[in-house]
């Protein structure tokens, strides 16, 4: 974790932020905007980040939510014609 830190820091430096990063920061940004966005499964997510438990993940991973609309039309698409909601 040493080698992630030295980079986190000089990132911080080329970029001139006024905020400090942190390597929690860095793993969140890995998991949300990097992997979950771009639609790789939680599963495999946490599998990459060595987490032997997918809770750990869910700790760093958070669901967006144009995200769940993206998964939910998604959704929506492959089920339309296999399924009919009524009304009440």
């Amino acid at each position: 974790m040493n080698v992630v830190c030295r980079y986190t820091k000089e990132i911080e430096k080329l970029c001139k932020l006024d905020k400090k990063l942190t390597f929690h920061m860095s793993w969140h940004s890995f998991a949300t905007s990097v992997c979950l966005s771009q639609g790789i499964p939680i599963e495999t997510l946490s599998q990459m980040m060595g987490h032997q438990n997918i809770r750990t993940t869910q700790i760093y991973a958070e669901i967006i939510g144009a995200k769940i609309e993206e998964d939910m039309q998604l959704l929506s698409k492959k089920i339309k014609d296999d399924y009919i909601l009524t009304g009440s």
